[in-house]
């Protein structure tokens, strides 16, 4: 990389007027957390940027990503380089996509439609978490390009559920299957309780909930046209009568656990498309799963929301990167705040960064007009980044020097 490269500088593209007011309002995510706090429901905010514990998960994260230190070149590239990768196959404008979330819905009902459509508008992956409030099916007609699903654990019955989604996922056009790993028991997210959002098993709106509802007219507009807050894809099975609750209720009886190494060689047996395990930090975990002919390994702590105490993905990142060679793909999600993140996880061997909290930031912000101007921000800064350190090309920030000394050695 560090040749000079005689390359045709890319034009900054216009910028339509909407953007423009848009980031001068909200130039960074930053912002639009900062305004989410104020405008969104409480509950809806302690939902989308709470974790387990005390969120020292969550700030170790962060603080792990600020730490990597990038060395620049100079004399090598001019003006802003493309950033188009190919993923499993499939061409994308980016190399960051929207992660999977449970109930972005409780953010801004209707959540999961908007951060399709959105994704779909700029060509960028879109994983549907298995909670959240759209169907398979409704998310494959507005975002067939770039749709990937996301699955968890639903063992009863022999995985009846859990293979019968994955026969959906299939006829529905899903490119891309991800099996998360990373929850084997469930746990209890302190402020969500706190704001009355589980804990107890059931949605039991409080005087101070709907006080927020009252109070926030954008949400409640949301939800009388898109109905509260559900979780699509189990109510399937649930039955069409069953209420929120039952739906609850049901779904914590069929999902949990995690996958055993044998239940993903069965899932592997019946995916016949790209197959992604989501929640690995030991680079041996990782071996195991290109053994068993997985496609890609998303190095994820689950954004510090199931327990504070693991380390933050950033810093397992190479020692996966380094077990899995060329045998799979590596991405990495938690905690990405930024282009500059995108591109630190670049550097450290992952081929795209997924975010999370930045999209419910953006939603609980801006409303539906959110998720497409946080992926505006993160291609431009991605961009900005990637010229600034001398890379032409995605991939080539792998080859810039590095200062990460906080990287876990196996």
């Amino acid at each position: 990389m560090h040749d000079v490269i005689k390359k045709t500088a890319a034009a900054a593209p216009a910028k339509n007027p909407r953007y423009v007011a848009l980031h001068r309002r909200f130039p960074t995510i930053a912002y639009l957390r900062k305004h989410a706090r104020r405008h969104a429901p409480r509950f809806a905010f302690e939902y989308m940027d709470g974790g387990a514990g005390a969120d020292t998960g969550i700030a170790r994260n962060w603080a792990a990503l600020d730490a990597v230190e990038l060395v620049a070149r100079y004399g090598v590239t001019t003006g802003l380089p493309p950033i188009d990768v190919e993923l499993f196959g499939r061409h994308y404008s980016a190399p960051f996509g929207i992660a999977p979330m449970g109930g972005p819905s409780i953010v801004w009902p209707g959540a999961d439609l908007v951060l399709a459509k959105a994704a779909q508008r700029a060509r960028v992956p879109y994983v549907l978490g298995l909670a959240g409030g759209a169907t398979i099916e409704q998310v494959a007609d507005v975002a067939g390009d770039v749709f990937w699903f996301q699955l968890y654990r639903c063992a009863k019955n022999d995985h009846a559920i859990g293979f019968d989604l994955v026969r959906r996922a299939d006829t529905a056009g899903v490119h891309v299957l991800m099996l998360t790993l990373d929850v084997p028991v469930r746990t209890t997210r302190t402020r969500e309780v706190v704001v009355g959002l589980g804990g107890a098993g059931v949605f039991r709106p409080g005087p101070r909930m709907m006080w927020d509802i009252v109070t926030s007219p954008g949400w409640a507009w949301a939800m009388f046209k898109n109905g509260q807050p559900r979780f699509a894809n189990i109510k399937h099975y649930a039955g069409a009568n069953a209420s929120l609750n039952d739906v609850i209720q049901f779904a914590r009886n069929e999902m949990g656990g995690a996958f055993s190494w044998d239940e993903v060689a069965q899932y592997r047996d019946r995916w016949k498309g790209p197959l992604v395990v989501k929640g690995v930090l030991h680079p041996a975990d990782a071996e195991r799963a290109v053994k068993l002919g997985i496609d890609g390994i998303v190095v994820s702590n689950h954004g510090g929301r199931q327990i504070e105490a693991l380390p933050a993905p950033i810093d397992c990142l190479p020692a996966v990167a380094r077990a899995v060679g060329n045998h799979a793909t590596v991405l990495m999600d938690s905690g990405i705040r930024s282009g500059t993140d995108v591109v630190r996880a670049l550097a450290l061997g992952a081929s795209a960064a997924f975010a999370g909290k930045a999209f419910l930031w953006s939603l609980g912000a801006l409303g539906a007009e959110g998720p497409g101007h946080v992926i505006d921000l993160l291609a431009d800064e991605t961009q900005a980044a990637l010229g600034q350190i001398g890379a032409h090309a995605p991939a080539q920030a792998r080859s810039v020097v590095i200062r990460h000394a906080a990287a876990l050695q196996f």
